[in-house]
């Protein structure tokens, strides 16, 4: 709220610090581990006026880009928050109504699977209704297959409950129906901001070099679109990316001995980006499907290779974003060929 307040002022210039380095900065005068605020106003000013050569200003980006990025972080913890809430549901089903897992369909994220919960939150609630009712919902929510149906209309028939105790089936019933509506209200929100997103995306100027990646996609391209951004000065190379989005590891040496550990001081969002783009790329790029291959072969377990095969992706996405030239992969083969 303080740099949102502060960005409506052209004359301010703020230089963000990591409280890392404010933090590393307080012991060199404070071992003891002492921390007070005024203090740490203090040594910030310090740190401002004294290395100043050390920090760099911070420039947003345009109004579209940064409308962007926080659509697709919304977006996605909103994916993550219904799939948090898709497994309590299911942890819920488990201990009274398994039965219901089966009969709600794949997912329990679905419409279908909502309604069916809000409907008959219970074995005792579904047997009571008529088979002709429960083949009319099925209908209704564009589920066609008549064996898929038949099948289930003659499980609900026989169907034993798994426990009748009123204290677990009563208040688990409750949960269950609270929990589903708070998916089912959750969906449209979510598809609200892939409208919005979408909007964006059609008339950036660099939708299409993300679009043109391999496996991207619509809900990856503007993730990664958001990560670079339009300023082209923001990164002054490949490397700069790999550790900015915690892609590229961190080293430790210490005499003999070499430490290589993840790089915990990056944003997760960004990290998932790369790493679930690289992922789905595997599907639809040659090389990638190979180099991801070769990793595995050397002993790397999935998500390890899928990783170094995103630091190879960066420096090809940010010569792309460079030269503000969409990803061709027949090129790309030739310079491996060459």
């Amino acid at each position: 709220p303080l740099i949102h307040a502060l960005m409506e002022y052209d004359f301010i210039v703020l230089f963000p610090v990591n409280p890392v380095t404010l933090s590393r900065f307080r012991k060199a005068f404070a071992p003891s581990g002492a921390k007070d605020d005024p203090i740490d106003a203090d040594l910030l000013l310090e740190l401002l006026n004294k290395h100043r050569n050390h920090l760099r200003i911070w420039m947003p980006d345009d109004v579209k880009t940064r409308a962007l990025g926080r659509l697709v972080e919304a977006r996605r913890k909103a994916v993550d928050l219904r799939t948090r809430l898709s497994q309590c549901l299911r942890a819920e089903l488990k201990n009274y109504f398994p039965q219901a897992i089966n009969w709600t369909g794949r997912s329990l994220t679905s419409q279908l699977a909502c309604d069916f919960l809000l409907k008959w939150p219970t074995l005792k609630a579904i047997q009571r209704v008529r088979p002709e009712t429960v083949r009319k919902f099925y209908y209704g929510h564009n589920c066609r297959r008549g064996d898929v149906i038949e099948e289930r209309i003659g499980e609900i028939r026989t169907a034993k409950p798994l426990t009748t105790d009123p204290a677990i089936v009563d208040t688990s019933a409750l949960t269950v129906q609270m929990v589903a509506n708070l998916i089912r209200t959750i969906g449209p929100s979510i598809a609200r901001y892939e409208e919005e997103i979408e909007k964006i995306m059609a008339t950036h100027p660099d939708a299409g070099l993300f679009e043109s990646l391999p496996g991207a996609g619509a809900a990856i391209a503007p993730r990664l679109l958001a990560v670079f951004g339009t300023d082209r000065q923001r990164f002054e190379s490949a490397v700069d990316v790999q550790q900015f989005s915690g892609i590229a590891p961190v080293t430790e040496r210490s005499g003999k001995k070499t430490w290589v550990h993840w790089r915990w001081s990056a944003s997760t969002v960004v990290r998932q980006s790369f790493h679930e783009f690289a992922g789905l790329s595997i599907q639809q790029s040659t090389w990638a499907r190979a180099y991801y291959d070769m990793q595995r072969e050397r002993g790397k377990n999935h998500h390890a290779a899928v990783r170094a095969l995103a630091f190879n992706w960066i420096r090809i996405i940010f010569r792309c974003w460079q030269d503000r030239t969409p990803y061709d992969e027949g090129l790309y083969l030739q310079a491996l060929h060459r």
